[in-house]
């Protein structure tokens, strides 16, 4: 039974293990950190529970596939709800929806604030429904080696039903006048790491995600899906040993021969690196390294972000379990991320209150709030500058609520660019990998393979299929069976494999 290591265990790595166990390889997984999980750590303090890292649960199908690729279930795990409202979205104190779940409801509320805004609404869900199943049946699923894997003429057929390649923004402002919905319709894109302006308006596959598949939270918070794949990969024989820090990538006569960690030795056939790539590839020697330094800092990072994990001593019913401040200048705040690096004069917060659905996470009476601030990877990360941002954003939801929080905040974590770097070796102290630009996508990414050390592969958001939760998953998926494929292990082999042993 060839033998697989896998470094790092987020969603990619535990996805990536779990499979390839599946598919009859005897797997290791190795976490530097004290916890599996990757960004999807959970902090306890004083009662309260906070999501570290995703809090956004969307594409629903995607979980449920990959539970019972493993012989289960979400239901056999976890409890999960849709959330009603979505969200909410605040462009000011008189002026915030609640974005319904319901289709109905939703197309009312496009209608109030624009005439025929339900009917484009409709019309723009069809289209992304389009390129949302051409995405998830013809796309994400391939290994993006070659531009051959979709030269197909049923995606290229499907492609040219709708719009791809013309800017997301020319794509919104095509179906609406109203600035405020074209931000709203415009905000998924955040999660792709890019701006409106440089992301493909195939990504409004996005929309149909959030507002025809629905926004959802599994009770007890997103560590609940860790623990949830953690065990699942045990059940399935894998290895997985926490606190052990990969110090070299082994490579003999162009093989990857395995791994040093803690000053250890482990020998595998195969090695994948769910960590992060740059990073990864600096346990090589150089002449092994596919990328150079100068193709890393010529690539567009995702954001980084600033985070609160935030306890309050009292209820605060006028948050909802996620709430999106656009209340200042969208664009002001992206340019100084993407085109002007630098901390942001005026930005735009994400505000998550999971207390507000699931009593389980803040003690009776209190609430758990974690707000988030998009930032440019690479700044400079300081406590006064930390202070600096959590002073502005208590003004506003000082301004939000009504209240004066600081006279009830029990809670108070930071985490930041620097945390990033430390905790996940992340490049530039990037929270969601590469942006999803034209530029980047698919072929354009970091490949899954080596170019340079065969048995050494990649998987999670700095390759295909690209950054998110869902993604990475798939991601991890994908590696697996291509592994499966060049070293001809099928699922049919493995279960007779199985069955002789």
């Amino acid at each position: 039974m060839p033998e697989a290591l896998v470094i790092g265990s987020g969603f990619a790595g535990l996805s990536a293990a779990t499979s390839l166990a599946g598919l009859g390889f005897r797997v290791r997984v190795l976490e530097k950190n004290d916890r599996f999980g990757g960004r999807a750590r959970v902090l306890r303090d004083q009662g309260f529970t906070f999501d570290m890292g995703p809090s956004w649960y969307w594409m629903p199908e995607v979980f449920e596939d990959y539970f019972l690729r493993n012989g289960s279930s979400v239901e056999q795990h976890y409890d999960l709800i849709r959330l009603d409202p979505s969200y909410k979205v605040i462009f000011g104190h008189e002026d915030q929806w609640d974005i319904p779940a319901d289709m109905r409801d939703l197309e009312a509320l496009f209608a109030s604030i624009e005439p025929g805004a339900d009917r484009a609404l409709r019309r723009f869900l069809n289209e992304a429904r389009v390129k949302y199943e051409l995405g998830m049946n013809e796309l994400v699923r391939r290994p993006a080696l070659s531009w051959t894997e979709f030269m197909l003429p049923r995606v290229l057929g499907g492609m040219l039903k709708v719009s791809v390649f013309s800017s997301l923004r020319k794509h919104v402002a095509a179906h609406f006048k109203d600035p405020r919905l074209r931000q709203l319709m415009e905000f998924p894109v955040l999660f792709l790491g890019a701006t409106p302006q440089n992301t493909p308006a195939l990504y409004s596959l996005m929309n149909y995600a959030d507002m025809s598949l629905g926004t959802w939270y599994p009770m007890g918070g997103m560590g609940r899906i860790v623990d949830a794949m953690v065990e699942l990969a045990k059940g399935k024989g894998v290895h997985l040993d926490a606190g052990m820090n990969v110090e070299q990538i082994l490579v003999r006569d162009g093989r990857a021969a395995g791994v040093v960690a803690n000053g250890e030795r482990i020998d595998a056939d195969v090695v994948i690196s769910a960590a992060d790539y740059h990073h990864a590839e600096t346990l090589l020697e150089p002449r092994h390294r596919s990328y150079s330094e100068s193709y890393w800092s010529s690539r567009t990072m995702a954001p980084s972000s600033l985070l609160f994990y935030l306890g309050f001593d009292r209820k605060l019913p006028e948050l909802a379990h996620h709430d999106l401040f656009f209340d200042q200048a969208f664009d002001q705040h992206a340019k100084e991320i993407y085109e002007t690096p630098q901390w942001p004069t005026a930005p735009l917060i994400y505000a998550s209150c999971t207390s507000r659905t699931d009593p389980s996470v803040a003690p009776p009476g209190h609430e758990n709030v974690v707000v988030l601030i998009p930032v440019a990877p690479g700044l400079e990360d300081t406590p006064v500058i930390r202070d600096k941002y959590f002073r502005m954003a208590i003004e506003r939801l000082n301004k939000h609520t009504g209240k004066e929080l600081r006279e009830h905040l029990v809670v108070h974590h930071s985490y930041c660019i620097n945390d990033f770097v430390q905790d996940y070796n992340s490049y530039a102290g990037n929270a969601y990998g590469l942006a999803n630009t034209l530029g980047q996508t698919a072929v354009l990414k970091p490949r899954m393979k080596s170019k340079k050390v065969k048995g050494l592969y990649f998987t999670g958001q700095l390759t295909a299929p690209g950054p998110g939760v869902p993604p990475t998953l798939i991601s991890g998926q994908v590696v697996a069976e291509l592994i499966a494929k060049e070293h001809g292990r099928t699922q049919r082999n493995s279960m007779l494999n199985a069955a002789m042993v």
